[in-house]
């Protein structure tokens, strides 16, 4: 038996590519039993489209993910400190994170996740290094979290 935190929160760079990937996937397999969100150093992207489309292809939506970043999170009364589990998905990430939990009491984990944004000329070659981060992240997943319950 897997000991799951109740609530985890996902980041990396700009909450468009690595991290809605990640909470996409942990709603999916753990459906409401782990409280996950995500966020990113910046906000200023919106959710990527070969994202949308790897997630898509496991019956995963990202459609309707909005981009946050640490700082909005803080200004619309989301507190870290509610969450048991950040998972960093990049050095900046961590590097934020950490210094915005230094105060509180939770795990901030690093999972050094492939960023895919600059592979690939062609659209198969960005799918397929889109899909290796997607199976980075659910591989990830699987061993931190256990089995899908969802």
């Amino acid at each position: 038996m897997v000991d799951r935190p109740q609530s985890v929160l996902f980041c990396c760079d700009h909450n468009s590519v690595r991290s809605p990937m990640a909470e996409g996937m942990m709603k999916a397999f753990y459906g409401h039993e782990i409280y996950v969100q995500s966020a990113g150093v910046h906000s200023e992207l919106e959710v990527d489209g070969f994202s949308v489309a790897v997630c898509e292809e496991l019956g995963i939506s990202l459609s309707g993910h909005t981009v946050r970043s640490f700082d909005q999170m803080q200004e619309w009364g989301d507190d870290l400190s509610s969450f048991d589990l950040i998972v960093a998905l990049s050095p900046a990430s961590q590097r934020r994170a950490l210094d915005l939990t230094r105060v509180y009491h939770l795990d901030v984990e690093y999972w050094p996740i492939m960023d895919p944004t600059g592979l690939g000329a062609k659209r198969d070659e960005k799918l397929e290094a889109y899909r290796q981060t997607r199976d980075q992240i659910r591989g990830r997943i699987l061993e931190r979290f256990g089995p899908p319950t969802a």
